[in-house]
Parts: structure tokens; C-alpha cells; sequence
């Protein structure tokens, strides 16, 4: 997996790194169970300070995207049932893609099949009903 950063962008670098880190799981590029790079090398290879991906990694582990253990190092987590804190989440990140959407003259249909051919581009991790 490659990592793209936008220094310039108003997005922290953290939560890029989170964000493309989570991509690539969805996309099936990092399998459960699959290592993830030493905190340090993702710094190197990113570009960025160490404290950035720790605060990564973190994130990733408190939202239950990858384990963190001392000998093993960071490793993706297995598929995990949605709860109902999570279709909120879900919810209100969508609600706001609808809004700017609608303000930006997409219509219904359109929103829709985008959102379709993105899902259908996120490989099946495991057991998960449609």
C-alpha cells in the first residue's frame, strides 16, 4: 500500500494516515492479521514524526481497525459486527456527504450510484450481510 500525504490540505496528516490506512483494509490491500510497518518506519517512509503515526496507530486501535501488541507490533483486526454507535456515526458522516452533494447540484440517483460503485470497489472481509 502506497501512502500519498497532502501537506497542504486542511485534513491533519494523522488523520490522513488513519483514513488511507482504513482504504486499504476496506479495499482488501491489508488483510487481517496483516503486520502493519514499525511505527518508525511509516514515519521514515511517510515522511513524517514518529508521534504522528503513534497517534495514528492509536486511533486505529481505539476504533478497533488494528491491534497493537509489544512483541507482534500493530496488526489488522479481524471483521467486527456494526453496532448501533457506529450506524450513528455513519449516519451523520453521511448526512453531511448528502448535504454538500445536494448543494453542489448532485442529484439523488447520482448520489446513490456513486455510492454504490464505491462500496462495491471495498473488498469482502468476511461474513457481512447487504
Amino acid at each position: 500500500m502506497i501512502i500519498s500525504l497532502d501537506t497542504g490540505s486542511s485534513i491533519p496528516i494523522y488523520v490522513q494516515l488513519r483514513n488511507q490506512i482504513v482504504t486499504g483494509i476496506g479495499k482488501g490491500e491489508l488483510k487481517e492479521g496483516e503486520r502493519l510497518p514499525t511505527v518508525r518506519q511509516l514515519a521514515e517512509d511517510a515522511g513524517v514524526n514518529t508521534m504522528t503515526v503513534n497517534k495514528t496507530y492509536q486511533l486505529l486501535k481505539m476504533e478497533g481497525f488494528i491491534t497493537i501488541d509489544r512483541r507482534r507490533g500493530a496488526t489488522v483486526s479481524p471483521v467486527r459486527q456494526w453496532d448501533e454507535k457506529y450506524r450513528e456515526k455513519l449516519e451523520a458522516e453521511l448526512e453531511l456527504l448528502s448535504a454538500e452533494a445536494r448543494m453542489k447540484g448532485m442529484d439523488r440517483t447520482e448520489f446513490l450510484k456513486l455510492c454504490e460503485r464505491v462500496f462495491a470497489g471495498m473488498h469482502p472481509a468476511g461474513p457481512v450481510s447487504s
